[in-house]
């Protein structure tokens, strides 16, 4: 699920963006003020920050500038009463350019920007032709996996999985990525799926699936590959 963090000080507007951000499926924190805010942004890893640029304590200017120093790229739509030439300065120059809005504004727009955004933010994997780690060899042009000479019988669900994770070797992939590009689906029953594959899929490849070290379980947050 896409976490995404509200900060604006008009409750009014961050009750209604939240009640239509979950009609879709996003999970919503909420801050009153930019101090607010932005310490809950440090503490978790959003995947969109929707600011309002005139707060209390701490402007929204300010808000992005210490995520951006931080080392936060969370990509952000700014939300403003002032016109849109105003506000591509500020973009261009502060925040990076995601997006904007201008209020008012619709929820219809609003989510549409939320989605377009997202959808922009998601990072490409590159497409890996073979892979060899240990003493497994894969090769995922002729879908076949061998460990220590032998064939191991994989699906097509894990040859895809693999194939991702090795694509990102090294960074935490999460269980909503994952179901994203192998199961294609936007929304999905439960992530515990996931962990049913990478369990069975351990045991075909890991010397000792109880102490893996290829097939690595990131707590919370998803998983990673490593030769």
């Amino acid at each position: 699920m896409k976490k995404i963090l509200i900060i604006d000080d008009d409750r009014v507007l961050r009750q209604t963006l939240a009640a239509a951000l979950e009609t879709e499926g996003y999970g919503v924190s909420e801050a009153a003020d930019g101090r607010e805010g932005l310490n809950k942004a440090l503490k978790t890893n959003f995947d969109l920050i929707v600011l309002d640029v005139v707060m209390p304590f701490m402007g929204g200017l300010e808000v992005c500038r210490k995520l951006r120093e931080a080392g936060r790229q969370v990509p952000v739509i700014v939300l403003s009463g002032k016109k849109k030439k105003e506000i591509d300065k500020v973009l261009g120059l502060e925040l990076g350019g995601d997006d904007y809005l201008t209020k008012p504004f619709g929820t219809d727009e609003f989510i549409a920007r939320v989605h377009a955004v997202l959808r922009r933010s998601r990072p490409e994997v590159p497409e890996i032709e073979d892979l060899a780690f240990g003493d497994v060899d894969i090769d995922f042009r002729t879908k076949i996996a061998t460990k220590a000479g032998h064939e191991l019988h994989l699906t097509a669900r894990e040859f895809s999985l693999l194939r991702l994770l090795a694509g990102c070797e090294g960074q935490v992939v999460s269980r909503e990525t994952i179901l994203n590009k192998v199961w294609e689906y936007e929304k999905f029953p439960t992530t515990r799926t996931i962990d049913t594959f990478m369990y069975n899929l351990r045991h075909k490849i890991e010397d000792d699936p109880s102490a893996p070290k290829h097939l690595i379980t990131v707590p919370w947050l998803g998983y990673k590959f490593q030769r």
